[in-house]
């Protein structure tokens, strides 16, 4: 009788940590993130309602909500189109059982996590294949211990979506498959960014000089593949917006040509390397500078990145979010650097070098802590409505019609905040005096006197973080930013035992 095979389970655990481990890992981060903040601001709220008005709304067109706040300039339904149907199966299920709608926007932000993170997967591989276990161990390391880039993971932003294909151009860079980088890059700037052009073009002419791709190679490809692109974004969005649209080639209308996206702001030339970078790398920006004269390999795909950040500091308007495209690559680079001090620790000066090493991922650890409570403490309109959908089921008011003004809605509410036997309004312009003549039952406002209602209680949102003696090192500075108030013609309200704002 044949004997079975043993099997060894350490051996199985291994093979399935090297190949699922560190997803597990980046995974379990991301989705810490998300549950605690689940709510989103302004940023991400275009992508955030369109997937809600396709989900709820499906072909009843006229409700959705972009047409009566457009936004600035216009953005692609594709992504979101995308999200809604892989999302869709679970939130029919919630529908059926009227499951809170904010537990459809974890859901959807779930799945957007995913695709994120599979790219993310996709190009950890291939840094594996190129630079060995180590290098990618450190890779995932490092990207543990930032919080922007798992933090905005689960974020539907247009920066977020062209990231999916910039980690997948990355992949197919390292992999050696030219055609393939291009078209990544040519798809994210076509429907999702435009000025995913400024890291397309370093790319492409690095491809070009390596002649790892032919001049007329690359034109065919770049050509085909934006048809292709533009043909479906057209098709998709005039649908959507009612008339004939590109969305991202108004966008860069707006932004480049026009030069309106500096009425947002504007900071210096360096910024991007001062501030930006420094908070989203933490430890790995000084690493990724030693890893690149460490290994010459990584010049290659270093300086085409680096050229990215470069000449998006061009631009006056800044932020974070434009260039996170550009930190998985110095990742690369640090985790080198970090895998070398690995190796070396039996001489000396290696040796300080690790431990120092270990001592800034502490304290990148704890820098992207404070960064979290921080953020966690940065959505008071979301937080302000769920206390007052919690308040107003319990006391059953006869009528639950709700004003949200723009400060509060862009400080995390969105439709899926909503409940369904509540109603709300978001009608902009009101004049102080004109509220009291409102029919409004409930005000979710930035101040903290509104004629003719009560302050019945504040939310508190993040302030700034300050420094002091002792343990913690450091205390979140939290004020008022949202007051909810009520009508005072309502007896309930007016009469009632409330919290009262401060």
């Amino acid at each position: 009788m044949a004997s079975r095979p043993v099997v060894n389970s350490n051996t199985s655990f291994s093979k399935f940590f090297c190949n699922f481990g560190w997803d597990l890992v980046l995974g379990s981060i991301a989705a810490f993130y998300l549950i605690m903040s689940p709510y989103t601001k302004v940023e991400e709220s275009f992508n955030v309602q369109a997937v809600h008005d396709i989900l709820y709304h499906r072909q009843h067109m006229g409700r959705y909500d972009h047409l009566e706040f457009p936004g600035v300039v216009p953005r692609t339904f594709t992504g979101a189109i995308i999200i809604a149907i892989l999302a869709s199966p679970a939130i029919v299920v919630m529908q059926l059982f009227n499951v809170p709608k904010v537990y459809s926007l974890i859901t959807v932000r779930l799945v957007f996590g995913c695709m994120v993170l599979s790219a993310l997967r996709f190009f950890r591989i291939q840094v594996r294949k190129k630079f060995g276990f180590l290098v990618e161990a450190f890779f995932a390391i490092l990207a543990s211990v930032q919080f922007h880039l798992l933090f905005y993971s689960t974020r539907p932003l247009p920066n977020i979506f062209s990231f999916i294909l910039v980690n997948l151009a990355y992949g197919f860079w390292f992999k050696g498959n030219a055609s393939s980088t291009l078209k990544c890059l040519t798809v994210a700037t076509a429907i999702f960014r435009c000025d995913t052009i400024l890291l397309f073009g370093p790319i492409a002419i690095e491809l070009l000089l390596s002649k790892s791709i032919s001049l007329l190679q690359a034109i065919r490809c770049c050509i085909s593949t934006s048809f292709v692109c533009i043909a479906l974004t057209l098709l998709v969005d005039s649908m959507f917006w009612q008339r004939i649209l590109w969305p991202e080639l108004e966008v860069f209308w707006f932004n480049s040509v026009l030069n309106r996206s500096s009425e947002w702001g504007t900071h210096a030339f360096h910024w991007y390397f001062t501030s930006a970078l420094p908070r989203s790398l933490l430890v790995a920006y000084p690493l990724s500078l030693l890893g690149v004269l460490l290994d010459r390999r990584m010049i290659k795909y270093f300086v085409p990145v680096f050229s990215f950040v470069l000449l998006y500091s061009k631009l006056p308007h800044k932020e974070l979010r434009f260039i996170i495209s550009s930190v998985p690559i110095f990742n690369v680079s640090a985790a080198i650097a970090a895998s070398r001090m690995y190796h070396n620790q039996k001489k000396n000066i290696w040796r300080l070098l690790f431990l120092m090493m270990l001592g800034s991922l502490l304290v990148s650890l704890g820098c992207s802590v404070i960064t979290f409570m921080a953020s966690y403490n940065n959505y008071p309109g979301g937080y302000a409505l769920k206390a007052l959908h919690q308040i107003g089921d319990s006391k059953h008011f006869p009528s639950k019609m709700v004003h949200i003004d723009s400060f509060t809605a862009m400080n995390g509410i969105s439709r899926f905040s909503e409940e369904y036997s509540w109603r709300y309004s978001k009608e902009e312009g009101i004049a102080m005096e004109n509220y009291r003549g409102k029919n409004f039952t409930f005000l979710l406002n930035e101040l903290p006197v509104v004629d003719g209602y009560k302050c019945l209680f504040a939310v508190k949102g993040f302030s700034r973080v300050q420094f002091q003696r002792g343990f913690p090192p450091f205390s979140l500075l939290k004020e008022p930013k949202v007051f909810i108030h009520g009508n005072m013609r309502d007896q309930d309200i007016a009469f009632g035992s409330w919290p009262g704002c401060p």
